[in-house]
């Protein structure tokens, strides 16, 4: 009972700290951009200044990382560096479906990490899963998080938790702890998440293809020693507050910098 109190009060004592500190709550925050020029209905040459200015954004507001896709990997890695920021460079790995060949997702992967990467961010094969193909997402699952996980790098997988019922949400979530466990150890796994979503499911009934309360409370209660990052539909501090609480360890949001500034903003990822 003791130890439960303790958790309790620390768990409130942080979230006080990221209330009231621009600080605390830059160490959750990842901002991120992941359209393409078509998809964003722009040129390639405004797409490269909003990666850019997403990266500054970053530096300047203290935040944890930025998540891009893996054509940008490598220019904003030599930008950070040059400018001797603290700021971690995250990538999306078979992007957004997650249906992508095994040998594609592994081979993209392997090209981040070589041109820098810090964070993986797999999209897991959850429509394998749904299909009962668990070979599949244990074979993608092992092979991604140790290629990962022994270069030091830190390991996303998402599952698109809106296209997944309560209980799918629950056993993906223990599958995936159960197999970086066995593939890495526990300790390793600690550098090891489970995330909510890629921000590019549309649900047919028309509910929030983004990150939920529930979501995040079922993962965090089944990811043992996996963390647990909540992305898509977060747009205020507010929205941060209720996803850290429910057990995120991490916030992926295009509206980082409008979070950091205490703003509120209808940024549609």
């Amino acid at each position: 009972m003791k130890n439960i109190l303790k958790e309790e009060i620390s768990r409130i004592n942080e979230l006080i700290f990221i209330k009231e500190n621009e600080e605390g709550l830059g160490k959750y925050m990842d901002s991120t951009y992941l359209k393409t020029s078509d998809q964003a209905g722009i040129s390639d040459e405004e797409t490269d200044v909003i990666i850019f200015d997403t990266i500054k954004d970053a530096i300047d507001h203290n935040m944890k990382l930025v998540m891009i896709r893996p054509e940008y990997v490598e220019a904003a890695r030599k930008f950070i560096d040059e400018k001797g920021a603290n700021v971690l460079v995250g990538t999306v790995i078979g992007f957004p479906n997650g249906d992508n060949s095994h040998a594609e997702k592994m081979d993209e992967a392997i090209k981040a990490i070589e041109d820098g990467v810090d964070e993986l961010d797999f999209v897991v094969d959850y429509k394998a899963f749904k299909n009962g193909d668990l070979d599949k997402v244990k074979k993608e699952v092992s092979e991604g998080t140790a290629i990962g996980v022994d270069k030091g790098k830190s390991v996303k997988w998402i599952i698109e938790s809106a296209a997944l019922t309560s209980e799918e949400i629950a056993e993906l979530t223990s599958l995936i702890s159960e197999i970086v466990i066995e593939t890495v150890g526990i300790e390793k796994a600690t550098n090891v998440f489970v995330k909510t979503s890629t921000g590019f499911f549309t649900p047919e009934d028309g509910s929030p293809g983004g990150a939920t309360i529930d979501a995040v409370s079922i993962m965090s209660q089944n990811a043992g020693p996996l963390k647990v990052k909540a992305s898509g539909g977060i747009y205020s501090k507010d929205d941060v507050l209720a996803m850290v609480n429910a057990g995120a360890s991490r916030i992926g949001t295009s509206a980082a910098k409008e979070i950091m500034l205490g703003q509120e903003t209808n940024k549609d990822y």
